[in-house]
């Protein structure tokens, strides 16, 4: 519910025939920018998106990430972060191809040990041709 109240409009479900099929949930902070040197922002930060097994390649996260940008930049987020596994490649292009940075590597990150990317991207988010959405 913490993460909710933050900013609800970035607490986003996707639906097919009333079924869950996807999810994004996604809080503001305050802090360091990992964009921007000694410079502090409001950034959203992506706790958590998934989309169910069935559901993948149809652009369902792509647009639960958009969506929820542009929720987190309608509330002052300046830029919006994320943690990925390292070993995600999937979800690494997809982030990549979203036009976010891979900051720097986070070893541990998950209770298995396994590392991540700490992945970055200014808002208003511009998509991949540097448009804004």
């Amino acid at each position: 519910m913490e993460v909710y109240k933050s900013c609800p409009e970035a607490f986003i479900v996707a639906e097919r025939d009333n079924n869950v099929v996807g999810y994004i949930m996604c809080r503001l902070e305050f802090g360091f920018s990992d964009l921007r040197r000694f410079r502090m922002v409001r950034k959203g930060h992506v706790v958590s998106v998934a989309v169910m097994p069935d559901f993948r390649r149809r652009g369902i996260g792509r647009e639960l990430v958009v969506s929820a940008m542009k929720a987190l930049e309608l509330h002052g987020g300046k830029e919006c972060f994320l943690e990925v596994r390292t070993a995600n490649d999937e979800a690494v292009k997809l982030y990549k191809d979203m036009g976010f940075d891979t900051v720097r590597t986070v070893s541990h990150y998950y209770h298995d040990g396994a590392d991540a990317f700490l992945m970055s991207v200014r808002l208003p988010y511009a998509g991949p041709t540097g448009v804004a959405s």
